[in-house]
Order: structure tokens, then C-alpha cells, then sequence
């Protein structure tokens, strides 16, 4: 997880709250959430500290599934980092998320830095009002309206990014790490490898430090259309920050009533 820390890419869930609510009713109204990612939409992305190449990392809607009888649509994060020979690693978060009502069902992750490999399997029942996972024999108290940290990525997408707002959450599954803060800073626009975009710039602030604590001045940059693609993610470490810029995408046209 240091790894993970350092590099600053998994970032953690943005949960639903009761303003979130209106969101997703609204959403529901006309599409499920998920109806706005069709599968095979994909983002890559390069890692960099300063000039020092770090990686890759890429976004991905894998596809749809069934988990305990409820339709779920994929999505996956994929890091991989070699830089210099010292830092060496694969880590991939799943995320299996409602269709119809946008909630987690599954989250796992698996981790392989430095040669050594280690998984953590969560099972996320927003009915039941718990979760359980491969570390805690015990079933938890889950947050309603749940999100994992994969899930978070494409949650945001959704929203109405107004320059100036601030939306607090308070649902990341996890009820320990609420609420989380999204505050909309500015429009900007940014060269990055894919091109020029016109974005909205975020700053996502999370309850109990990691990379996204306020001295940390994480930054998103999401295009201010209805793509809303990641195109630049930052954060700031006491050694210095940490970007992500989009390298390439693919956004699939198919009818996602359509698919299966």
C-alpha cells in the first residue's frame, strides 16, 4: 500500500449523500448511471514525479455481469509502475457496480510490487446493511448507497460540476472513511499527451488522510463535456507531486440497452 500511497492513483470512493440522492433519482429518471459508460470505454494514462517517468495506469469498462442475481456493469484500474528499477509493480481494483441503482456489489484488489503479491476480496451487501472481506471474519457495517474506490472514478463523472460548489458524501462503503468532500475549483484548459481539453478542474478532499487529505491539494481535471473523460490527475506528497496525464482513449458507441 506504500506504493500505492506514493504514486497517488487509488484513490478512494466518493460516496452517495442526501444531496447525492437528488442526483441519482434524477439520473434514474431518464438512464442509470451506468448507461452514461459503455463497455470497451477505456482511458490510459502516464505516470510522472517531475521528469522521472513512474508508469502507466488505465480506466477501463470491462464489461457486464450478474452478482447474486443483481445485473453490474465492471469497471477496473489498472497501475503499473517501473522507474529506474526501484519501484516495480502491478495492482488492478475491480469494481462490480449496480446497473440500475449504482451501488457496489463487489470491490477486489490485487497487489504485485517488488515480486510479492497479496489480494483483498470485499462482498458488499447495500440490502443487508453489511460487507464482508477476506481480512475480517466478521461481517461489517456497510454505508447506504455504497462505492468502492474503483467506482468512484466514473461517480464523479456524473455529476453536475458547477465552478464554485462544494457537495459533501458521506456513503463510501466504508463508514469510517466519511464524509468525502468534492469541491469544483475552476475551467481550465490543458495540453496533455491525447491533446488539448477544455476541462473542470476538482479538488476531492477525504475524511482521515491518504492522498486525497486537504494538504494534499489533490487535483482532477475532467472535460468539461458530456464525455467527462479524466484527462490529468495530481496530488502532492511531502516529496513532491505526482501526475497522471491521459495518453489515449476509446469510447465505444454502442447502444448500452444493447448490451449484455
Amino acid at each position: 500500500m506504500k506504493i500505492i500511497a506514493i504514486i497517488g492513483f487509488a484513490l478512494l470512493a466518493v460516496p452517495l449523500s442526501a444531496q447525492t440522492q437528488t442526483t441519482v433519482e434524477n439520473a434514474e429518471n431518464t438512464a442509470p448511471i451506468t448507461n452514461r459508460f459503455h463497455v470497451g470505454e477505456t482511458m490510459n494514462y502516464e505516470g510522472k514525479f517531475g521528469f522521472l517517468r513512474l508508469g502507466r495506469a488505465s480506466m477501463h469498462v470491462v464489461g457486464h455481469d450478474t452478482i447474486r442475481g443483481v445485473p453490474t456493469t465492471h469497471f477496473r484500474f489498472i497501475l503499473r509502475a517501473n522507474a529506474l528499477g526501484l519501484i516495480r509493480m502491478r495492482n488492478q481494483f475491480d469494481s462490480w457496480v449496480g446497473r440500475k441503482d449504482f451501488f457496489s456489489r463487489r470491490f477486489t484488489q490485487k497487489f504485485n510490487e517488488f515480486g510479492k503479491s497479496r489480494e483483498t476480496a470485499y462482498e458488499i451487501y447495500p440490502d443487508s446493511g453489511f460487507y464482508t472481506s477476506l481480512e475480517v471474519d466478521t461481517a461489517l457495517a456497510v454505508s447506504p448507497e455504497p462505492l468502492d474506490d474503483t467506482a468512484f472514478f466514473y461517480f464523479v463523472r456524473s455529476l453536475d460540476l458547477e465552478p464554485g460548489s462544494r457537495q459533501e458524501f458521506d456513503n463510501y462503503f466504508r463508514p469510517d472513511r466519511n464524509p468525502v468532500v468534492i469541491e469544483v475549483m475552476e475551467r481550465d484548459t490543458i495540453d496533455v499527451p491525447a491533446g488539448r481539453f477544455a476541462t473542470i478542474v476538482v479538488h476531492p478532499i477525504i475524511n482521515g488522510g491518504g492522498i486525497f487529505k486537504e494538504s494534499a491539494n489533490a487535483r482532477m481535471w475532467i472535460t468539461d463535456d458530456d464525455r467527462r473523460l479524466i484527462v490529468q490527475m495530481k496530488t502532492k506528497f511531502s516529496f513532491g507531486t505526482v501526475t497522471l496525464r491521459l495518453t489515449d482513449w476509446q469510447i465505444s458507441t454502442e447502444d448500452p440497452d444493447n448490451e449484455r
